[in-house]
């Protein structure tokens, strides 16, 4: 099976990031040939300062290989490096009738919210489409909320077929299980809108900083706590062992445990998670070159399929063969 994942490079991730989204995709190696690209042409966008998308296309790379992707199992590529998306971004658009981008969920938020919206955010599920269907993916792993997208690649892929052909695999959506809601500093759920993230990358002290802020109740050390209501224990058993979560339980029920011995213990566990980790991002942001390599090689991977899906698109479409320049 192969499965594909876009990943945006436009924020540095939280702990709900890590947890809700890179943790379950990344488990995904072991079941399916992966396909994961960094979408520099949908973060265009928004992102509109060409240092920031070089800073974060190279963090989101540094991000994945550190905790744990794989590049001889999973190819890991940049989308622009793959130009053949944006041909057939044109040739689905063709088969498209406006009426579906204008229903489409991402461009009635953005009106919703008051955005100034550009062509490039009507046209985004066309390009997410080229996306799905240029790597003849079978899954696509997403969330309940983001499901539209491959129905609408599914549409444009039968929608094409019908005219045309059968060139297009008919992509799956590959519904990611239910995932805890991950409680952000103030007890609402992690997100960036609300100014309550931990980020991944936190050097020791900065990261020991934001745990000892997270809010909860007023009992004291001598109080016996409920620790299934306290933000601080369900971040903790989210990252600690069966065993170390049984443990830190029973001393929430019992007299001695006050909510800053809880921090610390979920300080310990998080940097045991991440400090490895950490380091691993630290040395491949200083040795950019080392990410390069890995993009390079699976641009390499990825161009191979779509130069074959599209040439097949072109032709089922009536297109004469692309030139090919002389090399003299």
């Amino acid at each position: 099976m192969r499965a594909l994942t876009g990943i945006k490079p436009t924020a540095t991730p939280h702990l709900g990031n890590l947890l809700g989204a890179i943790q379950p995709a990344l488990a995904l190696q072991d079941k399916a040939e992966g396909f994961y690209f960094i979408a520099d042409y949908h973060a265009l966008t928004t992102v509109q300062s060409a240092p920031l998308m070089r800073q974060y296309t190279r963090e989101v790379a540094a991000t994945w290989l550190a905790l744990g992707l794989d590049p001889q199992r999973t190819c890991l590529f940049v989308q622009s490096d793959v130009p053949e998306v944006t041909e057939l971004t044109w040739l689905l658009s063709c088969v498209l009738g406006a009426g579906a981008l204008e229903r489409a969920h991402a461009y009635k938020a953005a009106q919703q919210d008051g955005r100034d919206i550009n062509v490039g955010t009507f046209l985004y599920p066309v390009l997410m489409a080229a996306d799905i269907l240029l790597y003849d993916s079978e899954a696509v792993p997403v969330g309940r909320d983001q499901k539209q997208h491959v129905e609408m690649a599914r549409d444009m892929a039968q929608a094409f077929n019908s005219r045309f052909g059968e060139v297009f695999v008919l992509p799956e959506p590959m519904i990611a299980e239910a995932v805890a809601t991950i409680p952000g500093l103030d007890g609402r759920k992690m997100s960036k809108s609300y100014g309550n993230t931990i980020e991944v990358w936190l050097p020791p002290k900065q990261l020991r900083k934001k745990v000892m802020s997270i809010l909860t109740d007023s009992r004291g050390v001598d109080d016996v706590k409920e620790p299934d209501s306290c933000n601080v224990f369900s971040l903790y058993k989210l990252f600690a062992t069966p065993a170390q979560t049984a443990a830190l339980a029973q001393r929430y029920r019992a007299p001695g445990l006050g909510y800053g011995h809880a921090k610390e213990e979920l300080y310990q566990v998080i940097e045991a998670r991440l400090g490895p980790a950490r380091d691993r991002y630290e040395h491949l942001l200083a040795n950019p070159e080392e990410i390069e390599a890995v993009l390079a090689d699976g641009s390499r991977r990825a161009r191979a399929i779509a130069v074959n899906v599209l040439g097949r698109a072109r032709d089922a479409a009536g297109f004469l063969p692309a030139p090919r320049l002389s090399s003299t």
